[in-house]
């Protein structure tokens, strides 16, 4: 299996769209036989893709990851692990040992990515853009902000 690691300064980047440096990590048996570093050439999604199926990645770990670079990836034939964070060489050990869905390696406030993570409470919806703005954090409009604006409330 050869797993792709996008990282920055020995540590998984933050965003695979933005990054162009990736280790390809070949393992066997469980355990790392193979490195190696590679730069991406594009920045563009299917390319990208491309670009990574081509190395003959099974599986990408990754941070943030867009939509659609996840889907062009997975119709290039590679598993996408996105929205982990840390220190390189603790998440290859921790895929390595099968803990990668330990909090420690979650990005915060990720709501994708692993299949570890949590679910929303029954019953808890996302307040919509409308509820959130008449929220009781919503900007106040003064006197001045109606004469400003050339309306009245």
């Amino acid at each position: 299996m050869k797993v792709a690691i996008p990282h920055w300064q020995g540590r998984v980047s933050p965003v695979f769209d933005a990054s162009d440096a990736i280790v390809l990590i070949d393992i066997e048996r469980g355990r790392e036989r193979r490195r190696e570093n590679f730069r991406l050439a594009s920045l563009d999604p299917v390319r990208r893709a491309q670009e990574v199926a081509a190395l003959g990645a099974d599986v990408v770990l990754c941070g943030a990851i867009s939509r659609t670079l996840e889907s062009a990836l997975n119709g290039a034939g590679v598993d996408v692990k996105g929205f982990v964070c840390g220190d390189l060489e603790a998440l290859v050990e921790a895929f390595l040992d099968g803990t990668l869905s330990d909090p420690c390696f979650q990005m915060p406030g990720a709501q994708r990515g692993l299949s570890s993570a949590a679910p929303r409470p029954a019953g808890h919806r996302k307040k919509s853009a409308r509820h959130r703005s008449t929220s009781s954090h919503s900007h106040r409009v003064t006197k001045e902000d109606e004469h400003e604006s050339g309306h009245q409330r």
